[in-house]
């Protein structure tokens, strides 16, 4: 076999079926594998149409799958799919033919006996849950669909987005689920998933969106192919866009919507439902506030310069991926590895630091975190330069206990941050973990390429008090890593306080869990009910309280009471899936009150319609004339995948049978085992580490924050040893010369991506004003004539 790939020709390389099936589908290690043979048993799902609305920072989104069956038996298809982690599905319907059914929220036990008892009488029946390990799976059966039959499915769910670093607000379409990591040993039954390699998915996706805004819409981007962008109104606060045809299905779908002033804080109060009962949560108004809080700018122009920083790298077989489908080279653990080196080269000497890695097992570079000096970083990068994708499964829970069964280091606030592609399956356990232990320390979690579990991402960052990236595509980790460690390294705020105040006759019920973190320029959602009556020209108010590095502070933000306009319920039903989420995680914590705030979440869920663990949506077609006769086939849709380099699309193409969990990309299994001999030659380019300039000069850099003048910074910065030396004022030592060049250099030719190289510059620049050097000046001008740049000595900040 020849087959051409990514502009390389891969010659003899067949993937070994038997040994897939045989060596990868033990039980214990993977979801338990299936097949699916595209000639002989036929996907019944034909296409997906996707429409999205987008008001200000909230998103609801309509899914219609339908579905048709062309053999000659009825079927039962069952596809497991992603969800948004934090996403409330609030409506689910079917329409067969003329007739449409519209789904209840049931019990979930309740709801599984009435689709059963409806399948073994012949009607038609729908199915819609969550799963128990982690909320951003969902399962869809459609059962008992006829011969010749075809049936429309109508999904519908609300959620928020979330903001980026660069202001964006981010929402995302997750379309590839890759197969879950069960740990050994664990309890509970795992998430049948059947995949496919991306490109042999074999229905449709249309995704079109509407953006609704009170600020003009700037621009939106994606990581997918779009058609451009249609303004409403010349006041740019409408818009729409679409995907542009022919989307392969090798990505989730990405928006990132940029509106002008998006940092201001808002406040939205819905009405409640005409038809519930008042003083319930669907019967009275609900507000959501968006809050941005602002710290001082004396207190921002300081950094601390302590703190323990704890940092866990995934390096189960699945990080081995290529970051993009454009950039073969680039592997999830490679930019993992390059990620690491910026983050050392920028911690504050005095810090403490540890570096964790883990897969099927766990290690750690030192028995417990050390004090950051110029050895101790030395040792670490030389062990992350030896790490590779190399430690088989997911098992994320046990070095997080270890990480946790450390004493804290007294002034020394911990900071975790969290690195992992998020193919996970005890998501749920993982989350109860870091929420334990909340107290201790922030939690910041990196969710890297298509496929990572927004649940577990966004989970650990809510739950530990940080913040959540995602990088996909073609983002680039360090950028989003390095806005993270900003953060990291702002004041602790501390004695966080939210005060109401409003009219008399109103009182408030809080349905989000207290705030526990606040960052400089970061949103803060909060979702509260109002019970009583006011006048519609009424005014309320709350203040969020807070202690900044001993100084108190707050923020205060006024609202009219008075309900706006075409929100639907979209306000009740994420305050409703917030409040959710919160007694989910009491039950989880708290043994003896399983059953009565079980209860609780039942009926607040029945009351909302919003989904949850213990409630799914059942829909049953009781009109049918005569029941469905004959055997039902089951027919389990395939959600696509990516992982390694699409070995396995071409085992299926060749093969016609493509493996439902992991094949070749099964965790624990390297990229070398899966091809034959021949491949060697491009099996050691993907993982040729990269000559990147800029990660050249920084891992020269010294913990104190200066340069050596080497032969090593001369080649960095493109000149001789030679080149470099003759300029030198003969007054300035050699230290305080290279550490200006190499700022010059970094002013001067990357500043496009100057957010991943600010800190170390800053500790340069520190150490530098610290030499009290003479001759800076001339040093400038001589740098700036070696290096041909226009950089002026106050950019440098010396």
């Amino acid at each position: 076999m020849s087959m051409k790939y990514s502009n390389v020709i891969i010659d003899h390389c067949s993937i070994k079926s038997s040994y897939v099936l045989d060596n990868c589908c033990t039980g214990a290690k993977m979801n338990s594998c299936g097949l699916l043979t595209a000639k002989k048993e036929p996907v019944p799902l034909k296409s997906i149409e996707v429409e999205l609305e987008v008001r200000d920072h909230v998103a609801t989104l309509v899914s219609t799958l339908l579905y048709e069956n062309k053999e000659d038996k009825p079927l039962e298809a069952v596809f497991v799919f992603p969800l948004p982690g934090d996403a409330a599905v609030c409506h689910f319907s079917a329409k067969i033919g003329q007739t449409q059914i519209v789904a209840e929220v049931k019990e979930k036990q309740k709801a599984h006996e009435e689709y059963d008892d409806a399948l073994s009488s012949g009607q038609q029946a729908f199915l819609l849950e969550e799963s128990d390990q982690s909320p951003d799976i969902f399962s869809l059966s459609v059962g008992s669909l006829p011969p010749g039959e075809s049936a429309s499915i109508r999904l519908e769910y609300v959620t928020e987005l979330a903001v980026q670093a660069d202001d964006g607000l981010r929402f995302c379409l997750p379309a590839v689920l890759n197969p879950r990591y069960q740990p050994k040993g664990s309890e509970g039954g795992s998430v049948q998933v059947t995949s496919v390699p991306a490109s042999l998915v074999p229905y449709s996706l249309s995704f079109s969106a509407r953006v609704f805004s009170p600020r003009p819409i700037s621009k939106v981007e994606s990581n997918c192919s779009l058609d451009p962008l249609q303004y409403l109104n010349t006041e740019q606060t409408q818009a729409t866009v679409k995907l542009a045809a022919g989307h392969k299905f090798d990505r989730d779908v990405e928006l990132l919507i940029y509106y002008k002033d998006a940092h201001q804080p808002t406040a939205v109060v819905e009405a409640g439902q005409a038809s519930a009962k008042p003083g319930t949560l669907m019967g009275d108004p609900v507000v959501m506030l968006s809050l941005y809080p602002e710290f001082p700018q004396a207190v921002m122009s300081s950094v601390v310069s302590c703190g323990e920083f704890v940092f866990l790298i995934d390096r189960s077989g699945s990080m081995d991926c290529c970051m993009d489908n454009s950039n073969q080279q680039e592997t999830r653990i490679g930019s993992a590895r390059d990620t690491l080196l910026l983050l050392l080269k920028s911690l504050p000497m005095g810090c403490y630091f540890n570096i964790y890695s883990f897969g099927s097992s766990y290690q750690h570079i030192f028995p417990k975190s050390v004090e950051y000096n110029e050895k101790t970083m030395e040792e670490a990068l030389k062990k992350v330069e030896e790490m590779d994708a190399d430690l088989g499964g997911t098992e994320i829970l046990e070095p997080l206990k270890h990480i946790y069964s450390q004493p804290c280091i007294p002034s020394q606030p911990r900071q975790l941050f969290v690195f992992t592609d998020g193919e996970v399956e005890n998501t749920k356990e993982v989350i109860n973990l870091v929420r334990d232990n909340s107290g201790s320390h922030r939690c910041f979690s990196f969710g890297i390429g298509e496929g990572a579990s927004s649940a577990l991402i966004n989970g650990l960052a809510k739950e530990g008090g940080g913040h959540a990236q995602f990088i996909t595509g073609t983002d680039r980790m360090q950028p989003k890593v390095m806005q993270s460690l900003r953060f990291a390294l702002q004041p602790a705020v501390v004695d966080i306080s939210v005060t109401w105040d409003l009219p008399k006759a109103v009182s408030v019920t809080v349905l989000s869990p207290p705030i526990t973190a606040i960052f400089q320029g970061q949103r803060s959602l909060i979702y509260v009910q109002l019970t009583g009556q006011s006048p519609e020209t009424a005014e309320g108010c709350v203040t969020v309280k807070y202690s900044l590095t001993g100084h108190p502070s707050q923020n205060q933000l006024r609202f009219s009471l008075k309900p706006a306009m075409d929100t639907g319920l979209t306000v009740h039903r994420l305050g409703a899936r917030t409040l959710i989420r919160s007694l989910e995680m009491d039950i989880e914590n708290e043994v003896e009150q399983d059953e009565g705030v079980k209860q609780k979440v039942v009926e607040l869920s029945v009351q909302s319609g919003v989904s949850s663990s213990f409630t799914a949506f059942i829909a049953v077609n009781k009109d049918d004339s005569e029941a469905i006769q004959g055997p039902l086939l089951r027919r389990n849709v395939p959600a696509p995948r990516m992982m390694f380099a699409s070995y396995c699309a071409m085992s299926c193409a060749s093969s016609d049978i493509c493996f439902a969990d992991g094949g070749c990309e099964a965790e624990g299994y390297s990229l070398d085992e899966c091809c034959d001999e021949g491949d060697e030659d491009y099996i050691a380019m993907l993982k040729q580490p990269r000559r990147d300039p800029l990660l050249q000069l920084v891992s020269l850099q010294k913990a104190s924050g200066c340069w050596l003048l080497e032969p090593a910074l001369a080649a960095a910065l493109g000149k001789t040893s030679e080149e470099v030396e003759n300029p030198k004022p003969s007054a300035v030592n050699k230290e305080v010369w290279a550490t200006i060049l190499a700022l010059i250099w970094l002013h001067g030719f990357k500043s496009d991506v100057q957010d991943e190289w600010e800190l170390l510059a800053m500790k340069a620049a520190s150490w530098l004003c610290a030499q009290k050097a003479p001759c800076v000046t001339e040093c400038v001008e001589a740098g700036n004539a070696l290096l041909g740049c226009k950089v002026q000595k106050d950019s440098l900040g010396i």
